[in-house]
C-alpha cells in the first residue's frame, strides 16, 4: 500500500476533558512516599500532589503520561488501588508518572478531577484527561493491561517520555514486552500503516476473542482508516441533504466522533436505528456499538446511549 504523507495521526483522546487550566499528608500515602514532598519536579515515578503543585504536574503530561489517582485513608478501596498503581509505576520503569491526590489535603484538586472526569482515576496526556474505569477489585494483570492501553494512547499522541530516576537518568524499562500482535499493531501505528495495525489487532482477536485491549485498539484504528479522505464539511452537507442515506449518516457519526462530539455522533446513529429496519438498522446498530468501544464502555455517555439503543430496538 502507498504510505500517506504528512504527520502521523494520533489516536484521539476520546472523552477527554481539559485539565491544563487547573493550577501536608495526614496519613502515609499508599505505596510509600514516592517523591515525598509532592513537588512536581521531584524525581521518581510517584508524586504526592498539592493544590499548589497540580498545575505543574499536569504540564508534565506533555512529556510523560500522567495517571492521577484520588485516594483517602478513610476509603480502603482507593487506598488499595493507589498503592497498586504506585507499585506498577516503579515496576514499569518510569513510563508514566503517578500523581496521587489525597482528597482531604487537596480538596479543590480532588473536586476538579472528579467533577470533570467522573472518575477517581484518570490518564492525562498533553493536559487532556481521559477517565479510567474504577479499579476496585481489579487484578494486578488487569491494571497492567489498562496501563498498557494508556501508554499506547499516549505514544500515538507523541507522548512517550519517561520519569527520570534519582540520579537524573531516564529509568530503565522494567515492563515485560507487549504481546507480539499488540507490538505489531503499535509498530504499525508508529509508522502510520493503519491497514497493518488493523490486521494485527484482528489476528490478536482470532487468537484470543476475549482480548479487550485488541478489541478497543481495532475499533480505534478502523475509525482512523474509515475517516481518511473524508471532508467533514462535505460529509455534514451530504448527511443533511440525504437523511435517509444510511451510509451518509454512518460517515457523519464518524466525523462527529473525530471532532470529539461524542453525544452528537451517538445521536446520529440512534436516530438512524429508530427510523430504519432490516440491514440498514443493523448497520447503524453495529456502527454505534463499535463507537461505544472507541469511547470506552465505562464512559457515562456510552452508558446513557446504550440505554437509548435498547429502548430503540425493543
Amino acid at each position: 500500500m502507498s504510505q500517506p504523507t504528512g504527520p502521523r495521526p494520533g489516536i484521539p483522546l476520546y472523552g477527554a476533558v481539559d485539565l491544563s487550566a487547573l493550577r501536608q499528608p495526614a496519613a502515609p500515602p499508599p505505596g510509600g512516599n514516592g517523591g515525598g514532598n509532592g513537588a512536581p519536579g521531584a524525581t521518581g515515578a510517584v508524586v504526592d500532589v498539592t493544590e499548589a503543585s497540580f498545575g505543574a504536574v499536569i504540564e508534565r503530561s506533555a512529556e510523560v503520561p500522567v495517571v492521577v489517582a484520588l485516594w483517602s485513608a478513610a476509603d480502603p478501596a482507593t487506598s488499595a488501588a493507589t498503592r497498586l498503581l504506585a507499585e506498577l509505576a516503579a515496576e514499569m520503569g518510569g513510563r508514566f508518572l503517578l500523581a496521587r491526590v489525597e482528597v482531604e489535603r487537596a480538596p479543590q484538586v480532588a473536586q476538579a478531577v472528579s467533577s470533570q472526569t467522573g472518575s477517581t482515576v484518570a490518564a492525562v496526556v498533553r493536559g487532556q484527561a481521559v477517565p479510567l474505569p474504577p479499579l476496585d477489585g481489579a487484578s494486578r494483570e488487569q491494571v497492567r493491561g489498562l496501563l498498557d492501553q494508556v501508554l499506547q494512547m499516549a505514544a500515538a499522541n507523541g507522548v512517550d517520555g519517561r520519569v527520570p530516576t534519582a540520579d537524573g537518568e531516564p529509568a530503565e524499562q522494567a515492563e515485560p514486552p507487549l504481546p507480539p500482535r499488540h507490538q505489531e499493531a503499535y509498530d504499525a501505528i508508529q509508522r502510520d500503516d493503519v491497514d497493518a495495525a488493523v490486521a494485527a489487532y484482528k489476528a490478536a482477536l482470532a487468537e484470543n476473542p476475549r482480548d479487550d485491549m485488541a478489541r478497543a485498539g481495532l475499533a480505534q484504528v478502523e475509525l482512523l482508516r474509515r475517516s481518511r479522505g473524508l471532508d467533514p464539511a462535505a460529509v455534514r452537507a451530504a448527511a443533511a441533504a440525504r437523511p435517509d442515506d444510511v451510509a451518509a449518516q454512518l460517515d457523519l457519526a464518524d466525523v462527529e466522533l473525530l471532532d470529539d462530539r461524542v453525544e452528537e455522533a451517538f445521536a446520529v446513529l440512534l436516530a438512524t436505528v429508530r427510523r430504519t429496519s432490516g440491514p440498514d438498522r443493523e448497520a447503524a446498530r453495529a456502527r454505534l456499538v463499535e463507537l461505544f468501544t472507541v469511547v470506552g464502555d465505562t464512559d457515562p455517555r456510552v452508558l446513557a446511549a446504550r440505554r437509548d439503543l435498547a429502548s430503540a430496538l425493543y
